[in-house]
């Protein structure tokens, strides 16, 4: 005759649940990586829809809002994709909301490689606070002075790279200061070599919920030749600042930038592993989409930022 199997008791099943109770505990669920690009600089890179469509990307910033500060009027500046001195870019809220159903995060840029902006008082930094608010955030949303339309963007990008280093800590403070109405995301994309002289003030308020680091054209932090030292060097210094979210910026070809490009099997194999053991890692910023569209950068990494 076949002896009866014993059936466990509770506390038996319960000693045997035990551990994976404790691991439960004890593993912190790690959040989803990304990648963000930048678009609006050039005409071969498609559409803001196109971007999207890809599939590729988390974040879109939308480049640049070129012209500030120094009693100028605010000016966007999207190479030849539309003419906003004719309200030509309102055509864009359309896209614009086709990413955010998708759950793309889109932000407007500050600044970029250009020489006409600067903010010359905490002043002047909270009107302009006032008006990226107005007409591209979440205040007066069916505004006819809105350029890029009815569109309520996510956040605002400091692409902070020339002028004054002033009050772009307090234009952060502002900004933020709306984000009890409708949360206003920020983003910066400092250079490499720590910290950064534009926007070191204003990432120690620890507002910036992304902060991606610009790792070319900057010999002292980049990788070369190979080496991931001098870069990896410099990741575990940003990963110490006030930034919530710490992303490594990477040009999308070897036209993109005139140094620091890493081909896209190394940064898979060899510097994303070194860099992925940081809490703070978020992903991967690409400049920008239009040399990811040349070159399919995106393709290639996506699977394994």
């Amino acid at each position: 005759m076949a002896s009866l199997k014993q059936v466990p008791s509770s506390s038996d099943i319960s000693l045997l649940l035990l551990p994976l109770l404790l691991i439960s505990v004890f593993i912190t669920p790690s959040h989803a990586a990304g990648i963000a690009v930048y678009w609006g600089q050039h005409t071969n890179e498609g559409s803001l829809s196109d971007a999207c469509n890809t599939g590729n990307y988390k974040f879109v910033n939308i480049a640049f809002l070129s012209k500030f500060g120094n009693s100028q009027n605010p000016q966007l500046n999207l190479a030849g994709h539309c003419n906003p001195t004719n309200n030509g870019c309102a055509k864009l809220s359309n896209e614009i909301k086709t990413c955010q159903r998708k759950g793309i995060k889109v932000f407007l840029s500050l600044g970029g490689g250009t020489s006409g902006y600067s903010l010359s008082s905490a002043d002047e930094a909270r009107n302009l606070a006032t008006y990226l608010w107005n007409h591209f955030l979440g205040g007066s949303p069916s505004s006819n002075s809105r350029p890029l339309g009815n569109a309520v963007l996510d956040g605002i990008d400091f692409d902070i790279e020339t002028g004054g280093v002033e009050y772009y800590d307090v234009l952060a403070k502002a900004l933020n200061s709306h984000s009890q109405h409708n949360k206003v995301f920020l983003s910066a994309a400092p250079q490499c070599p720590f910290p950064d002289k534009h926007l070191d003030a204003a990432i120690k308020t620890g507002l910036f919920d992304y902060v991606w680091v610009q790792f070319y054209n900057n010999g002292e932090c980049q990788y070369s030749n190979g080496n991931t030292n001098s870069l990896v060097n410099a990741w575990n210094k940003w990963s110490s600042s006030q930034a919530k979210q710490v992303f490594l910026g990477v040009p999308g070809s070897q036209a993109a930038a005139s140094s620091g490009y890493i081909p896209p099997n190394v940064l898979t194999s060899k510097v994303l592993p070194a860099i992925k053991k940081s809490k703070k890692y978020g992903g991967v910023m690409v400049w920008d989409r239009s040399f990811d569209v040349q070159n399919h950068y995106s393709d290639a990494i996506k699977g394994s930022v």
